[in-house]
């Protein structure tokens, strides 16, 4: 395999974006409930962020609980909320002496206040880290950031609204966008995800569910990343 750490510092490729799907229909395929998919897919994480960190991608932000994903089975909405909460808790001083920095977006005040103290303590306890930052995108959707973030702007007063003046309202101003965005599963969609900041990501959409997800596909997604022609509109 070629050296990936050094195709990133090449290719300037910093923060790579995540739609983790698939994890039910993995389950589903191999006659699995569907909350062993999803805990496959937690070790997927696992997985990938420590990829990240070997290959030098300094950003990964993942989709964890769309806005929309209220609209399933009230156990599953449960085992989720409970699976996000049990997974801090559990793995949070091993992901703090990695170094990770923890980060959340989305309307978290949507949450329980139990599962909002938990993402707090995550945030608090490894804010000063200076390894990946893992960005979990929780209760998020993008067409509701982008609302969020123009009702704020209205209300500070600005009327000279720039490009920059929306990226600066949006849950991700502090970190860049996306240089590529990986969606597993096989679905050829963005499902309301980072609309804003992916304006000139490059995709790439490949069959595995995300359970299957792993270093090599992710250095095989790099290699092809490496291989795009980043024109921005030129």
């Amino acid at each position: 395999m070629e050296d990936i750490k050094k195709i990133v510092e090449e290719c300037s490729l910093k923060h790579i974006a995540v739609i983790m799907d698939g994890n039910r229909r993995w389950a589903k395929e191999k006659g699995l409930p569907t909350p062993i998919g999803h805990k496959k897919g937690v070790d997927a994480l696992k997985t990938t962020m420590r990829a990240c960190d070997d290959f030098g991608v300094k950003y990964l932000t993942v989709y964890a609980f769309s806005t929309e994903n209220w609209n399933r089975k009230p156990e599953e909405v449960n085992f989720l909320m409970d699976l996000l909460a049990q997974t801090l808790k559990n793995e949070l001083q091993e992901m703090h002496e990695n170094n990770v920095v923890i980060s959340f977006i989305g309307d978290t005040t949507k949450l329980s206040e139990k599962l909002q103290s938990i993402l707090k303590n995550a945030v608090e306890t490894t804010k000063n880290n200076t390894g990946v930052n893992l960005q979990i995108a929780f209760n998020y959707g993008s067409r509701d950031e982008i609302v969020n973030a123009v009702k704020s702007i209205i209300k500070d007063g600005i009327t000279d609204i720039t490009e920059e003046t929306i990226s600066n309202y949006l849950y991700t101003k502090n970190i860049p966008d996306p240089d590529l965005l990986i969606r597993t599963g096989g679905e050829m969609r963005v499902s309301n995800y980072l609309l804003w900041q992916i304006a000139y990501s490059e995709i790439i959409v490949i069959p595995e569910f995300w359970p299957e997800f792993n270093k090599e596909k992710l250095a095989e997604c790099i290699l092809e990343y490496k291989n795009r022609n980043r024109r921005f509109g030129k």
